[in-house]
């Protein structure tokens, strides 16, 4: 039996016990349903030579070639991952196409005895909902962008949000990069990776109630924001984080503790910034690293490089802007200061405009 989806939500109605991807590790690496098993049917190497049968020989020849792979991998998946499923496990079966790969399988697995069900259309079907939620459609709860100036504190005061009822998007924690030349948190999503995190994301947001987004420029790492967020996010009233800089530079000296540690990366970091500025000045930040000067680091950068950026970026929107002081930054006075821009999201969230 195959399943139609029409929306992001309906995956979670069905219900199903497993979702299982047979496609190639290349191909689930780019992009999968959420929670997906990666179980293919033909890796990488089989998929080609399949391929290539296909096209320099016959199609009956490949799928003969074909049909034994697929058996052959599907036994060990159900003697391996598959083992301890009991007789009422069902899953959803998918591949590219919703076509033989998938159907195979799910063949060998109903004839088990398992309620096995396939993705009607494949990926593919489920990349047209994501490219048509985030393309095709506007952002619906009405959007609030969170400012401020480097090391303000942002992601934590947007982590610190929910807990007093307010959605929020973290664009930096679906992307796993912190936005910055000094951002990397180890690999990225893909692109395609990357939107499927963001569509469900947005999907479950309530669109009568504000959404709070940290402020990040068209690419967050590696990863590109789609049009339609990144126009909603251009025009949205904006709160501004006000705090001095030594704070900042006290924030940033423990948010990034795991990049302090190793003098060496912060290092070799600091050198990407030769393009924009003189040598003297990039030698003298790295003299900072290696000395553990971090600090005195980090109020260099922002000042010189961080700053005069955000300021350059901040005056080409024209949203409505509302200053919030931020004394302190420090563990003790985010609480308080995260209640304090709850508060004020709702007024703020007035001024968006319609979708």
């Amino acid at each position: 039996m195959a399943v139609t989806l029409t929306s992001l939500t309906d995956l979670a109605k069905h219900g199903f016990d497993d979702i299982i991807d047979v496609r190639a590790p290349s191909e689930f690496a780019e992009d999968h349903l959420p929670g997906a098993l990666s179980l293919p049917v033909l890796n990488d190497e089989e998929r080609a030579r399949v391929g290539t049968i296909y096209k320099q020989v016959s199609p009956f020849s490949a799928r003969k070639i074909g049909g034994a792979l697929v058996a052959r991998n599907a036994a060990r998946h159900i003697e391996d991952v598959l083992q301890d499923r009991d007789g009422g496990w069902r899953p959803l079966v998918y591949c590219w196409r919703g076509g033989q790969r998938s159907g195979s399988f799910a063949t060998i697995l109903g004839q088990i005895g398992w309620r096995v069900e396939t993705l009607a259309g494949g990926y593919k079907a489920w990349r047209k909902l994501i490219v048509t939620a985030l393309y095709e459609t506007p952002v619906a709860p009405p959007v609030v962008v969170l400012d401020g100036n480097t090391g303000s504190a942002k992601t934590d005061l947007l982590k610190l949000l929910p807990d007093h009822g307010v959605q929020v998007l973290d664009l930096e924690g679906l992307a796993h990069h912190r936005g910055s030349i000094f951002g990397h948190m180890g690999p990225q999503p893909q692109q395609r990776g990357f939107e499927t995190r963001l569509a469900m994301a947005l999907a479950a947001l309530d669109p009568a109630r504000p959404v709070v987004v940290e402020a990040e420029s068209a690419k967050v790492g590696d990863c590109r924001l789609p049009p339609m967020l990144w126009k909603a996010m251009c025009a949205a009233p904006r709160i501004s984080l006000d705090a001095p800089v030594e704070a900042r530079a006290a924030y940033l000296t423990r948010a990034y503790a795991d990049l302090t540690a190793v003098p060496e990366t912060l290092i070799a970091t600091i050198d990407r910034l030769r393009p924009f500025h003189a040598a003297e000045t990039i030698e003298s930040w790295q003299a900072m690293a290696a000395a553990g000067d971090f600090a005195p680091l980090a109020e260099g950068l922002m000042r010189a490089h961080y700053d005069p950026r955000y300021a350059k970026h901040r005056a080409r929107m024209e949203a409505p802007r509302h200053v919030l002081p931020a004394p302190d930054l420090s563990p003790d006075a985010l609480p308080a200061l995260a209640a304090e821009l709850a508060r004020a999201v709702p007024a703020v969230a007035s001024e968006a405009p319609c979708p």
